[in-house]
């Protein structure tokens, strides 16, 4: 009998540090009551061991809700366990009782990976300016203001004053300051330089950190399009992906330029239209390509022309 609690106990000591271990998920919102276009806030807290990574979902489809952003927080130790936490913000433009979906949460750890879902949540969306009367009221007619004459007479001579000065202010100064404005007027700027700037403030954007990385390749795909419709004349912008080689190979691109450009616009169409999600060092990859066929297609600047040498009149002997 002895030999036996011996046993049990072990047991029991061995179970309680498995089951500390076993990963959980909290998820909650701050609101349940909401009108049209309020915002969500969800947080999500998972709850694991010193070594186990929670991997967050880079997409999700919550419909009828949206998601606005996303934001992951750097793992908390409590005690001997981590607490991992991410925070969704969301909206809607539904009306009506709806449902915020479940959703997974993938969890890797030494020993394998499991799978963690969330609490799906009732939402109520109310339209804003809610009539709160018990009936239709009817429809009041025109509040007269009355109007003594001199108050009329006031009002039209400072409306002839105020025009008065606006043309005088127009005869003096309208002709000069269009001339200083034709002349302070500037040039386009190179489209290489707008693509380039373009370029490295979506590289330096945290939408990959925060886990946009369809809004990533959405921006990438725009920044070319931009490019190739300012560079050679294609109206990028309005064509699909097939569309745009056709145009360049009728246009003044290079050959390299459209073969280059047309990969890159494949794989932003994937991430757009099929959801695929690369991985971040991919999708930084694509900007560097699209920089580096922007930077071989910038067009180079010809030495000007020689002028002819005036001659010298010749000397009249005398």
């Amino acid at each position: 009998m002895r030999r036996v609690v011996v046993a049990l106990m072990l047991c029991s000591a061995v179970a309680a540090p498995l089951a500390a271990q076993t990963p959980t998920l909290r998820s909650s919102i701050d609101t349940t009551r909401i009108t049209v276009g309020d915002r969500i806030q969800m947080t999500l807290a998972v709850e694991h061991a010193p070594g186990v990574r929670v991997v967050w979902p880079d997409s999700l489809d919550l419909a009828p809700f949206e998601v606005l952003a996303a934001r992951a927080e750097a793992p908390a130790a409590r005690g001997e366990t981590v607490v991992s936490r991410a925070v969704l913000t969301l909206t809607t433009f539904e009306l009506g009782e709806l449902e915020l979906p479940s959703f997974d949460v993938a969890v890797e750890g030494p020993d394998g990976a499991r799978t963690l879902r969330t609490d799906p949540f009732g939402i109520e969306v109310m339209s804003v300016g809610l009539d709160e009367g018990d009936g239709i009221r009817g429809i009041r007619g025109p509040m007269m203001i009355p109007l003594s004459p001199v108050f009329v007479g006031v009002g039209l001579l400072l409306v002839l004053l105020l025009l008065a000065v606006a043309v005088w202010a127009w005869r003096r100064y309208g002709g000069r300051a269009g001339d200083e404005a034709a002349a302070l007027a500037l040039p386009p700027r190179p489209a290489h330089e707008v693509a380039l700037e373009a370029l490295d403030a979506l590289e330096q954007s945290p939408m990959l950190v925060e886990g946009r990385v369809k809004d990533f390749h959405v921006a990438l795909s725009e920044i070319a399009r931009r490019y190739v419709e300012a560079r050679f004349h294609v109206r990028a912008l309005e064509m699909t992906t097939r569309e745009i080689r056709q145009g360049l190979a009728g246009s003044s691109a290079p050959p390299e330029f459209a073969a280059g450009l047309g990969p890159v616009l494949d794989r932003c169409d994937l991430v757009k239209f099929a959801k695929v999600r690369p991985a971040a060092d991919a999708a930084r990859g694509l900007v560097g390509d699209v920089r580096d066929l922007v930077r071989s297609t910038i067009p180079r600047e010809e030495p000007p022309e020689p002028q002819p040498a005036e001659s010298e009149p010749a000397e009249v002997a005398p």
